[in-house]
Order: structure tokens, then sequence, then C-alpha cells
């Protein structure tokens, strides 16, 4: 009775669902399944309630109780995926070789394997590792393109948390049309199944930023706003759910333009240090720092890309995308320690070219250029805009028209950028736009 008791509570109130579970493991009477199934869900619950450690704790208590064999497989697939999103993580690049060398061999011919499929491509696509090959593992944990039976965003036995890191790479390996289908069946799945909480919230969330990266900005807004909604009806602000879609919601208002809304959702819901124990897409520190600098608060903002910069390379996290603080830091010390910008610069070119993708390459070359004048930044600036014009994400490719028509005085390429910024919905960008045309 308390198990299934925990069961109904999961993701709608976090604190009763630990109750129940911890009361019903320290009973007799479960047997090995459902102890299993119990200390999975107790700790997604702590996760949820920004408890990750003490997740990690009951799962690797249960695990070395068991001999080698499906639930063991399990519990140690549902190990590394809290480790994954630990910010605290110790040892971070020694846990992704261990699980570059588990996953290698494996096919997906069933659901364990298939989730640590999941967990090496989101683990690949945080290093920045290459995007084909992230989606190279994204496609074999699926069943002819869709999700396995058992692995539906319904199901019970994975959480749903590893249907998010599958989309959550397809989306930032530039396949952002395959993260859509997926966070739009999310969102059907969990409202046809009356389900309210904080499945529905994040689903919300991540369909909300695979409209951010697309460029629609207003779509992106208004589904993050839901997100927030919803999971304000779970907890108070300050849950890792809330920094998810705070993250994600103050990123698009800065790509709107809207920097005094952004900071008015980051008092809302406590978006400051320390942060909560995981990580986040985007990552939080990253826009914590974008955010600083869009209010002038240039220290504070410096200082924050500095702590992210620290924090992400110890953890071996390399994608550009994901994490774009380098060019944030690259651009505001540019004029008073212009080598430190271009060395900054450099190296996430280095880790974009890595990573491959379109937008990848396409957001360094433009920083690059940002650093440049006259005709080395034009023919820099068309680089990124040809590379840009490629990629899924319309936003970036309207910020790269607007400063390549700014940078050689094209009328033809502002009012392109003014078009692509008005049907983004960034409307700082559109009245930037305005302003350069006007000059000219």
């Amino acid at each position: 009775m308390l198990y299934e008791l925990g069961c109904a509570t999961l993701l709608t109130s976090p604190v009763t669902t630990i109750g129940h579970l911890r009361e019903a493991l320290s009973m007799t009477g479960l047997g090995q399944d459902l102890r299993v199934d119990a200390v999975c869900r107790l700790s997604q619950a702590l996760v949820h309630n920004d408890q990750l450690g003490e997740g990690l704790r009951a799962i690797t208590e249960e695990a070395a109780k068991l001999p080698d064999g499906p639930a063991q497989l399990r519990l140690k697939a549902v190990h590394y995926m809290w480790e994954g999103i630990h910010a605290g993580e110790e040892d971070s690049p020694g846990r992704s070789r261990r699980l570059a060398a588990l996953a290698g061999p494996l096919t997906g011919r069933d659901n364990a394997e298939r989730a640590l499929l999941i967990l090496r491509a989101f683990d690949a696509m945080t290093r920045g590792e290459n995007a084909e090959e992230v989606v190279e593992l994204c496609d074999r944990a699926l069943v002819n393109g869709r999700l396995a039976p058992g692995l539906g965003w319904t199901d019970t036995e994975w959480g749903f948390e590893l249907r998010l890191m599958l989309g959550g790479s397809y989306a930032f390996a530039d396949r952002l049309d395959r993260a859509e289908s997926l966070f739009t069946e999310a969102v059907r799945a969990y409202e046809a199944a009356g389900w309210s909480g904080g499945h529905l919230a994040l689903a919300h969330a991540f369909l909300g930023y695979v409209h951010r990266r697309r460029g629609r900005l207003r779509d992106a807004e208004k589904s993050l706003r839901e997100s927030l909604r919803l999971a304000d009806r779970v907890g108070q602000g300050g849950l890792p759910m809330h920094w998810e879609a705070a993250s994600m919601l103050i990123d698009t208002l800065l790509a709107r333009g809207h920097a005094e809304q952004a900071s008015a959702v980051a008092d809302h819901y406590g978006f400051a240090p320390p942060s909560a124990s995981t990580i986040y897409v985007p990552d939080a520190m990253s826009v914590r720092g974008r955010l600083l600098l869009a209010l002038g608060h240039r220290e504070d903002g410096l200082n924050e890309l500095e702590a992210t910069a620290k924090a992400l390379t110890a953890r071996g996290q390399y994608n550009t995308v994901l994490a774009p603080w380098a060019y944030d830091l690259a651009r505001a010390l540019a004029d008073e320690d212009p080598r430190r910008a271009a060395d900054l610069v450099a190296d996430a070119r280095v880790q974009a070219e890595r990573f491959g993708t379109d937008t990848a390459i396409g957001e360094a070359v433009r920083c690059a250029a940002a650093l440049e004048t006259g005709a080395r930044a034009v023919a820099l600036y068309a680089k990124a805009v040809t590379y840009l014009e490629a990629s899924p994400c319309a936003y970036e490719h309207a910020v790269a028209r607007v400063e390549y028509g700014v940078a050689s005085g094209a009328v033809e390429e502002l009012e392109r950028g003014l078009a692509l910024a008005r049907a983004c919905g960034a409307d700082g960008l559109a009245a930037r736009a305005e302003r350069e045309l006007g000059r000219l």
C-alpha cells in the first residue's frame, strides 16, 4: 500500500512520495522487482526535490545487495543517469569513460541497453563529442524510429528523464525536428493520461526550448510560462524543475530583447547562487552570466562566466551551444583584454568544429567576427551567415544577418535580418536592425 501511494504521488508531491517509499522500503514484504522499482522511484523523487546526492546513495546501497542481472543493470543505468546531471560530480571524465566503454558494444536489444545508449548519447552531447555519433547513439535506442514499448512517455519502469535526455541530445545536435516530435508526443501523452504534475511541466519546458532553438520565440515563451505555472502547483520555486524552465525562459526572453522581464523571472525563482544540485539545459550558469551582462552588471557577469568556465572545464563539458559562456565572456573582454578574448574564441571554435553542427560552427565564427574589424570582420560574418542559414536555428541566423549587414553596410542584408528578427519575435534585434537601416 505504501509503495502504491508513493507511485501515485510521484512528481505531484515529491516530499510525500519520499516519505511513502522510504517507509515501504523499511518494511518486509516487497519482492525484488518491486524493491528495485521503489528505489528507482525514490531516487527520482529525491532528485526532483533537489536531494540528488541522497538519490544516488539509495541506488548504490540497493545495487550492492543484488547479483549481476537485469535488476542490477537497471539500477546501474539509473545511477549513471543521476550522475550525468549531478553538478557536484567529482570525476565526470572518469564516469564518461566508463559509460562509453559500457555502451559501446550495445545494440539496443532490450530497454536496459536502450537506456544506456541514451545516457551515452546525452553524455557525449554535453561533452561536445561529434554530433553525428550522438545522433547515431540516439537512433540505436529507438525501434523503427519510435520509442520502444516500455519506454513510452507514460511508462513507469524507466524514469521519464531518460526521454528528456534523448530529446535534448537530438535538439543540441541540430536534429530539432526529431526533438520536437518527441516532446510534442510527450505533452499529448501526459495530457491524455491526465498527468498535470512535474511530468507535464517538464514536457512543456523542453518543447518550449525546442521552439527557442528553432527561433519561434513567442511560442517558446508561451510554453515555458505554462511549464512554470504547472511547476508552481508541484512545489514552491527553487525545485530543479523550476530552475530548468526558468533557465530556458530567461534565455528566451534575452533572445527576444526583454532583459527586464528575464530579470523578473530570475528574481521570482531565485535564479542565483547557490545553484541546485543538478545541471540544466541550457547551462544555467551561462544563462545567468548573460543575464547579468544584459542588465549592465558587468563585474558580476564576468565573475559568473569565469566560474562557469572553471566548473564546466572540470566536468569535461565543452558543448558550446549548450553552454555558450566563452562567447559572452570574449565579447565582454574584447576591449580590455583582446588577447584573452581571442584565445577564448579560438578554443571555443576548436570545440565547435569537433561537435560539427552548422549551429555550433556558425556561432563560433560569428563571435570571431565580432572581435575583428574591416574586411576581415565582413568575411567572417559572411561565413557565419552561410553556416547559420543551413542550421535549423532561425534566431541565430537572424542575429548573424543583422551583424553582417552592420559590418558590411549592406541594406539588403539588414533588411533580410530585420525580416527574420520580426518572424522570430526577436523585438530587440528587430529594433537594432531598424536603427541601423535608418543610418544608411
